[in-house]
């Protein structure tokens, strides 16, 4: 199998049933051998560097009804949050103080949050903070509303298929929602001009190995700039609560192939991984990862954005930790640096 390896390496797109034969056939000497071909690959576009970003969770309110989200609208045991302006700007002068040259507002599809608000909010930021990045990361949203936010100044948006098979997408979702709309979302995003995220859950229900092969024919024909690879994990108070979460060792050969795929992609190591796999950060990065996320969010509404179960907010995962954040990347030959870290 390593010939598939290399031809990912010789910048080739592979056919799905390449994928399929990949996926379904890896074993430990090829999951190897592709780590360190992404390891390299990684190292070429952009040294031992890895970025950091200050995620600001800035509300967990959602009108939709996913099946797999913790913070969906049928959910009565959440507790709900919105955070203020200036909530949010002083999570913002925290980051900056720590050194953050990126900000991640990320939030459920709240109607609250209207366009006016948000580019007051938006407004806000990169006028005390110009010289930083700004992403939004806050579902689907109409073409002039994503052209509206470029021009008060985002500068990337992220947006998770989640799954490209449209069946597969029915599965996780209530009728009211389609994949068509959700991709077509991610071809504005792109036109508009934002350097552009998306990605995809593994192990969620009712997933096979044909939907992965249908995921990475996705992100080879989209080209991302930034992509969000992370396990599913379940949640309570959702539908999928007794479902299996998906596999640590899966996830990090998906990110290792993302890297050979797509080599200068910005590859975060999620908080998903995190959570299932206490040195899931680290060997993300070793397996081509080259972005970290730690949380700036006010500490007593951290675990009210609970996606899923036992979702991780302190610690090494939380904005106060990165003393010890880079004290980590450096055991395994890596440097936290506060740049922007622009897709290039």
């Amino acid at each position: 199998m390593e010939f598939l390896i290399d031809k990912l390496s010789q910048k080739s797109i592979l056919r799905k049933e390449e994928w399929i034969f990949l996926l379904s056939n890896r074993n430990s000497k090829i999951v190897e051998y592709a780590c360190e071909k992404a390891r390299q690959t990684s190292i070429q576009h952009f040294g031992n560097k890895v970025f950091v970003r200050g995620l600001i969770e800035f509300t967990n309110h959602c009108k939709n009804n996913c099946f797999y989200c913790g913070i969906r609208a049928g959910n009565k045991n959440a507790v709900r949050y919105r955070l203020t302006k200036e909530e949010i700007l002083t999570c913002c002068r925290v980051g900056n103080e720590l050194g953050f040259k990126t900000f991640v507002l990320q939030g459920g599809e709240d109607p609250y949050f209207t366009d006016e608000k948000l580019l007051e909010i938006i407004t806000a930021i990169k006028e005390q903070y110009p010289d930083n990045a700004l992403t939004l990361s806050f579902g689907e949203r109409s073409y002039d509303s994503y052209l509206a936010f470029k021009n008060a100044g985002v500068d990337r948006y992220l947006l998770r298929h989640e799954t490209a098979n449209p069946e597969h997408y029915r599965q996780l979702h209530p009728k009211n929602l389609s994949d068509l709309p959700r991709k077509q979302c991610l071809f504005d995003l792109k036109r508009i001009g934002f350097q552009t995220g998306t990605g995809f859950m593994i192990g969620s229900p009712y997933q096979t190995i044909e939907n992965l092969a249908e995921d990475m024919l996705f992100i080879a024909d989209f080209k991302p700039q930034m992509l969000g690879i992370g396990p599913f994990i379940p949640h309570q108070d959702t539908p999928f609560a007794d479902f299996p979460a998906g596999s640590v060792e899966l996830t990090l050969f998906l990110l290792t192939l993302s890297r050979l795929l797509l080599p200068n992609v910005l590859l975060p190591a999620t908080t998903a991984l995190g959570t299932l796999d206490q040195q899931g950060r680290e060997k993300a990065i070793l397996s081509g990862a080259n972005v970290v996320m730690p949380n700036l969010s006010p500490l007593h509404v951290r675990e009210q954005y609970m996606l899923y179960n036992n979702k991780i907010a302190t610690g090494l995962e939380a904005a106060e930790g990165v003393k010890k954040l880079e004290e980590s990347m450096a055991k395994i030959g890596y440097e936290l640096v506060h740049e922007r870290g622009d897709f290039i």
